[in-house]
């Protein structure tokens, strides 16, 4: 009832109050705290981030209502990110609150805390940093983009229909890795776009679990309980997920060749973890880790190229320079993808301004201060905006909202490192993603594969906005309309 009586009057507050969009640095009404401000920021939630930490400094703390467990410190501070991830980082885990939020992840490698991480990264970084497996994850993606994606693309070019490149990008993923993790691939990509309720099932839970992150806990709760809301459908794809996962893990392999059954995740796993529903929520986790960070990334640079011809001009330029076939590019050796300097930019270019996951969450341990000055209390749920950080002119310059590939290759034309406190979009620190290699090889080999051989443009009036996730997805899709390169002269 007091949860109720809180949400009305901070919707009063809201109705009677000329700040909005972050117009101004947040109010701290009496009882609701600064809820009115959010609320109708809800649907902006990145950006509206953005607003108020580009002017308090890069640091905010936002005062929930009363008891309703929501005050958070938010900060895009390079300095505090670095303390927070690599310098304090075992003061600072993933708090009592974490866990609740992320339930439907169970104990998983992404949950986990402690010794239990400690193991399971210990043998996911031993399994993934093997050579055998990069060239396993370069063999299964090159098949799923000549076999899939290719062909799809191809259709649309001759139909000139649109297409929802976003949803190609998430049956594209969802398929690799599948096959990569579990071993078993469930052909989403292909012509029919055939309805999964498991491959949806995803992009629910993330959606879900973000709104946890900017509501009162009981009104969530209330939901889980009543099963109703988001909550009732976080339901559904939580069991959608299980009965997959339980599915795949229970299959007698036979259908696969000697290296992918011996490279696949979910083998090596199981050789190395005795428990079951351990095995289980590890497997999901690196699903959920790389399925949909990937193809959001994929759907942000084709988006960026579409708005920046020239960018795009000189990508496939230099495509074209390293293939023995120009407009047909294929993956020959790893040399040949590391002289795509241009191409590693852009992409890098849009995690910066795009991050897949963009908020990071923490709570210290016990009380601490941080390089910024400001104090925080033990448990004090801690939000670290990677999304922002990419906005930030402090951070890097007045360009800072431009999209500049060029400002990741030197003088000399290597490409640029910038330290990961800076550019965090694989975290940093001891929990830096152990897919970052593979997320970088499996981006690039499908932009190499797809710029060599299609124009990508934006439908015209398709709005393109950030999704309301913990992965940053496009809200509406991105429709486009795709072209061969031949048709455009080349």
């Amino acid at each position: 009832m007091a949860t109720a009586i809180i949400i009305v009057v901070s919707f009063w507050f809201v109705r009677n109050s000329r700040m909005t969009n972050g117009s101004a640095l947040i109010t701290d009404w009496p009882v609701v705290g600064m809820l009115p401000a959010l609320l109708p920021n809800l649907g902006r939630v990145h950006d509206f981030a953005t607003d108020i930490l580009n002017r308090s400094g890069g640091t905010f703390f936002f005062k929930g209502p009363v008891f309703a467990n929501m005050d958070m410190f938010a900060t895009a501070d390079p300095a505090n990110v670095n303390y927070i991830l690599s310098k304090n980082f075992s003061n600072f885990g993933k708090g009592p609150d974490f866990k609740k939020m992320f339930d439907s992840l169970g104990e998983g490698i992404f949950v986990a805390d402690s010794k239990s991480w400690e193991i399971q990264r210990k043998i996911a970084k031993s399994a993934m940093s093997h050579v055998r497996f990069h060239e396993f994850v370069a063999a299964t993606t090159w098949r799923k983009i000549e076999t899939g994606l290719i062909p799809i693309l191809d259709k649309f070019s001759d139909n000139g229909m649109e297409i929802d490149l976003q949803e190609v990008f998430q049956r594209f993923t969802f398929d690799c890795f599948c096959i990569l993790v579990l071993g078993h691939d469930p052909f989403s990509l292909s012509e029919d776009f055939p309805d999964l309720p498991y491959e949806k099932a995803f992009a629910v839970t993330e959606e879900a679990v973000l709104y946890r992150h900017v509501l009162p806990a009981a009104v969530w709760s209330a939901q889980k309980w009543l099963g109703i809301g988001r909550e009732k459908k976080l339901k559904r794809a939580s069991d959608a997920i299980d009965g997959f996962l339980s599915y795949c893990i229970s299959l007698k392999r036979g259908d696969m060749n000697p290296i992918e059954e011996e490279m696949n995740l979910l083998m090596t796993c199981r050789r190395a973890l005795a428990e079951d529903n351990v095995v289980r929520d590890l497997m999901l986790n690196l699903i959920f880790a790389g399925k949909d960070t990937i193809s959001a990334t994929l759907t942000w640079f084709f988006w960026l190229l579409a708005t920046n011809p020239a960018e795009e001009e000189r990508i496939r330029n230099e495509i074209a320079g390293n293939s023995s076939e120009p407009g047909n590019w294929t993956i020959n050796d790893m040399d040949a993808m590391n002289k795509l300097v241009c191409l590693h930019g852009a992409v890098c270019e849009t995690l910066r301004l795009f991050p897949p996951v963009p908020i990071q969450h923490k709570a210290p341990v016990k009380d601490d201060v941080l390089p910024s000055g400001h104090p925080i209390k033990a448990n004090t749920r801690t939000l670290l905006f990677f999304y922002s950080m990419g906005r930030m002119e402090s951070i890097w310059g007045e360009d800072c909202l431009e999209f500049k590939p060029g400002r990741w290759i030197s003088e000399e034309g290597r490409i640029k490192v910038e330290a990961a406190y800076k550019f965090p979009a694989f975290n940093a620190g001891p929990r830096t993603c152990l897919g970052k290699d593979v997320s970088f090889l499996q981006v690039k080999m499908a932009a190499a594969a797809m710029v060599s051989r299609f124009k990508i443009e934006v439908a015209e009036g398709h709005p393109v906005r950030p999704s309301e996730s913990i992965v940053l997805h496009m809200k509406d899709g991105l429709k486009v309309r795709v072209s061969s390169v031949v048709s455009h002269g080349r």
